[in-house]
């Protein structure tokens, strides 16, 4: 079943759109029309990940340049990072894992943050940290839907941002879970189209994932 869209400014990652797009780009120069072409397909909220060195430059092109454009920063791994991510004009910062020190830079940021876990024990110690929104990472490789319904019992505060092997035949699967408010992905971002410029089949692509609301 199809549901709207919230508005971009919406509080909680987990309620911007059923599918993050999380975005590796070489050349700071796609970031723009890359972002366009995901919003048209509706998909605001755009995970860049810190992986390549055109990333703060993305992060901040989009920032500036697409209003409608909800851009956050992944692969968060330091608080320097989080510092030059929300300098940059990141709205929302994910990471793979946690400690405290990187725990205490994304709470001081001000902006909403998506912290990793992968076994019960992380969830916990987030939960008593008053963390309840976390990334469920790598989510095919860490047990996927049978792991996430599993701890729905027991830990039914914790929502997840599942990411890691998840495609569009398995995404609805993942969004159809109490405890998942949406899910990371890149297949609507394929590296040919992002290449070749073809961005109207990233539209295209997004217009898909968009439409992958459960009831």
């Amino acid at each position: 079943m199809t549901s709207p869209l919230p508005s971009p400014s919406a509080a909680s990652v987990l309620d911007l759109a059923p599918v993050v797009p999380v975005v590796v780009l070489a050349d700071a120069a796609d970031a723009v029309p890359l972002a366009r072409a995901l919003v048209a397909g509706g998909l605001p909220a755009i995970e860049v990940t810190l992986r390549t060195p055109a990333a703060l430059d993305a992060i901040r092109a989009i920032a500036a340049e697409v209003p409608d454009a909800v851009v956050g920063a992944g692969t968060v791994l330091t608080p320097d990072q989080v510092s030059a991510a929300t300098a940059a004009g990141a709205r929302f910062l994910v990471s793979p894992g946690w400690t405290e020190a990187l725990l205490t830079a994304m709470r001081a940021s001000g902006v909403p943050f998506l912290p990793g876990v992968s076994t019960a024990s992380e969830v916990v110690a987030l939960l008593e940290r008053g963390v309840r929104e976390m990334k469920f990472f790598p989510a095919e490789a860490a047990g996927g839907t049978a792991y996430l319904k599993s701890l729905a019992g027991p830990l039914p505060q914790a929502r997840f941002c599942p990411t890691g092997g998840i495609g569009p035949a398995s995404a609805p699967e993942y969004l159809a879970l109490p405890n998942v408010g949406c899910v990371g992905g890149s297949w609507m971002v394929p590296e040919d189209a992002v290449a070749a410029g073809d961005w109207g089949r990233v539209e295209e692509l997004a217009r898909g994932a968009s439409q992958l609301w459960v009831a």
